[in-house]
């Protein structure tokens, strides 16, 4: 087994153990926010793309770290408090949330871009010729 194969499996579980911890909506055991994710190779220009749902979310709560092989996706979507209101039905999930992504090759977080718009976020990663280093914050635009 190779260290690429031993990444997909990792991967592979952690996104089973998550998937198990969802619980039914009509429930009302599940709590949090846990934004769906894309993710996407392309050859011209060499990159890999990462967009992420976020309606609701205020893009300066929005936190993105990147090293060679993980991009970590961090913020908080919260309800807007009104006086006065009273619920009868309460489904949009708030709260927290992180996600983390393995990326499938070496990608270089110095030259990654970060975008906000309408609600979903668009991190475009260089795939690195040389294997980078250490992890690098990424700054998003709306």
């Amino acid at each position: 087994m190779t260290p690429r194969d031993v990444d997909k499996l990792q991967e592979e579980i952690e996104e089973l153990f998550a998937d198990l911890w969802q619980v039914p909506r009509f429930s009302g055991l599940r709590h949090g926010f846990r934004p769906n994710v894309d993710c996407f190779h392309t050859e011209d220009p060499h990159a890999l793309t990462v967009i992420v749902e976020l309606p609701g979310v205020d893009a300066q709560s929005v936190r993105i770290v990147a090293t060679e092989r993980l991009l970590v996706i961090a913020g908080d979507r919260k309800r807007p408090k009104v006086a006065g209101r009273v619920y009868q039905q309460m489904e949009i999930e708030t709260g927290p949330f992180q996600r983390q992504v393995r990326l499938a090759e070496n990608v270089d977080p110095e030259r990654a871009t970060a975008r906000f718009e309408d609600g979903m976020l668009t991190i475009e990663l260089p795939v690195a010729e040389r294997a980078p280093v250490g992890r690098v914050t990424i700054a998003v635009q709306s």
